[in-house]
């Protein structure tokens, strides 16, 4: 019997619509298959924008992964994704990475984890009209 492929989701809330998340889940159950291990989602928990997500965070059983933003515009909340993102590559226990945010923020981040063998899938939205999922493999 074949290992099942271990998997890892993580989501930049703070650039992808909570409405998504079930397209999102869907798409990671049909295109590869495997386990998903590691769920994180990535935000300033404190913005009350982001309020609509504690839904989704329960229904999915997400880690939310509070980042403050201390200056406005910064990015901390894709820095804390491409932390963990590069911890995980290096504990060697991930397969396949998913990583689903609507910037290209992590185009390097995609290449350098597919430079160690893994696969990595981005997702998002393209022009809030639909998601959108590209592969590296």
């Amino acid at each position: 019997m074949a290992q099942e492929r271990k998997i890892a989701l993580l989501v930049d809330a703070e650039n992808v619509s909570h409405h998504r998340i079930d397209q999102v889940m869907a798409a990671v159950k049909n295109n590869l298959g495997g386990l998903v291990t590691v769920k994180r989602i990535y935000a300033d928990w404190t913005k009350p924008n982001l309020s609509a997500w504690k839904a989704v965070l329960q229904k999915y059983a997400f880690l939310p992964i509070q980042q403050y933003s201390f200056v406005s515009g910064k990015n901390s909340s894709d820095f804390a994704l491409v932390i963990d993102a590069m911890d995980l590559l290096f504990q060697n226990d991930i397969d396949v990475f998913y990583i689903v945010s609507s910037d290209s923020d992590f185009t390097r981040l995609a290449m350098r984890i597919r430079e160690s063998g893994k696969v990595v899938i981005g997702m998002g939205e393209k022009k809030h009209t639909r998601i959108f999922c590209y592969g590296l493999q």
